[in-house]
């Protein structure tokens, strides 16, 4: 079963909860509980949703390799029935924007920060990322990088690191491949001044007639953790 917080405010507002969706190789706590955003949305009268992605946190270890669509539904179930606002970041971003897809009368307000407007895992040879993560050489850079995220992620644990790579496995298969925006109404895109795992996010956001495209200062770890990301959400939710 997913790992998963849910903050209640003391003043609800009776607005849809807020689901709040974390990076890869970090979890809910990391992204969003320890940067102060879930406890401020709640304090805003909001009920925040907070899970760990699969593999991540407190979160079991996937089985098999799910898609990104797979992974997507899966944590909007976590939300309940009725309408939901989400934040994404990095992955969290990535996945949120499968959503309207799959519940169009569902989905409200959408925050998607640092999204990569390419997918980050579709040049990896997953056979080298396991045999890297198992204790060998990379073949390359990009599989280096990833291989020490997970390892980072699973604590040195070989079956969380194994669960971690079927993950990287689906959304390889399932590539971030964006021709449209699908929710009802446009999303806010929140971006890092020096995140260079967002250049060209420009591309994304002409996407999605409407959209807006926040810049915020920070590269893509610091964007997340400051004020001014915190505002940008708190704007987008308040509209």
């Amino acid at each position: 079963m997913t790992a998963v917080q849910t903050f209640t405010p003391d003043r609800p507002t009776g607005a849809p909860p807020v689901l709040l969706l974390h990076g890869f190789a970090s979890s809910g706590r990391q992204d969003w509980v320890d940067t102060g955003i879930a406890a401020e949305l709640a304090a805003a009268g909001r009920v925040v949703v907070v899970p760990d992605l699969p593999g991540h946190g407190g979160s079991p270890v996937p089985a098999e390799a799910a898609g990104a669509p797979a992974v997507a539904a899966a944590l909007l179930a976590l939300a309940g029935d009725g309408p939901v606002d989400v934040v994404g970041y990095s992955l969290g971003a990535r996945l949120a924007w499968e959503l309207p897809e799959l519940a169009p009368d569902r989905v409200r307000a959408v925050v998607l920060g640092g999204l990569s407007p390419f997918e980050p895992f579709a040049a990896l040879d997953v056979a080298a990322l396991r045999a890297a993560v198992a204790g060998g050489e990379p073949g390359d850079p990009m599989t280096g990088m990833i291989a020490a995220m997970i390892a980072g992620a699973s604590g040195g644990v070989p079956e969380r690191a194994a669960g971690l790579v079927r993950l990287v496995e689906g959304l390889r298969a399932t590539p971030f491949e964006p021709k449209g925006w699908a929710g009802r109404t446009p999303p806010v895109f929140v971006a890092g001044a020096e995140d260079m795992m967002t250049s060209g996010i420009e591309n994304v956001v002409a996407l999605a007639p409407g959209a807006r495209l926040v810049t915020v200062p920070g590269d893509h770890r610091g964007a997340l953790a400051g004020q001014a990301f915190r505002d940008a959400v708190a704007k987008a939710l308040a509209t």
